[in-house]
């Protein structure tokens, strides 16, 4: 999926008015999360796609950095992002230029700050503290949807650990009845396909 954000940053280079088509990935997140967590950001997010295609191959892939995690820092780039992005709507509501600009600023920026924390640490660090990505972590938390099931035949070979984008731990949830339903699993499926005993499936 990461060739459809190479895609959009190209054309709207040349037609800023295509930048308004980003509105998809910023209400999807959070429409998909009611019933299957944060499957789109594991699975449809071209940003979250090119940082594990791409950035993936330059990323030392260390832990990523508490901070990044803290409840406060994603509150903070929830409200920020938010008011900033709403405010220029606001002033620019009507001229479809102005409009498309401001997605297509706020896609720009939000992805290289990305690729800056991606070479610095881990690919998926921006993934941490996205806002879209965070309010579909706070409706996860409250709703039961896709859940990983850890069975007994588990090792805890760590190596789902090694392979989660997100840095989450689905072994620690071994043969637990509710699974591991962490709200920031992505759905992605690696961890998954990498068990070298078939100890993880999704219900």
């Amino acid at each position: 999926m990461y060739w459809l954000l190479l895609v959009f940053l190209a054309v709207v280079f040349f037609y800023p008015p295509i930048g308004l088509i980003a509105i998809i990935c910023m209400v999807a997140p959070v429409s998909v999360a009611f019933y299957k967590g944060r499957f789109w950001c594991g699975n449809f997010c071209p940003r979250g796609s090119f940082y594990d295609h791409v950035l993936a191959k330059i990323s030392p892939k260390k832990s990523i950095p508490p901070i990044f995690k803290s409840s406060g820092l994603r509150v903070f780039m929830v409200l920020f992002i938010i008011t900033v992005f709403s405010i220029q709507i606001y002033a620019t509501w009507g001229d479809l230029y102005a409009m498309g600009t401001v997605f297509v600023r706020l896609i720009l920026i939000t992805t290289l700050v990305g690729i800056i924390l991606g070479i610095f640490y881990n690919q998926r660090t921006w993934c941490a503290f996205c806002p879209m990505g965070t309010l579909a972590s706070w409706i996860s938390s409250s709703k039961k949807n896709m859940t990983l099931m850890v069975s007994d035949a588990c090792v805890k070979c760590k190596r789902c650990e090694k392979v989660c984008p997100m840095q989450l731990k689905p072994y620690t949830a071994k043969g637990k009845a509710e699974g591991f339903d962490h709200s920031d699993c992505l759905k992605c499926g690696r961890c998954v396909a990498n068990c070298p005993k078939n100890a993880l499936k999704f219900k």
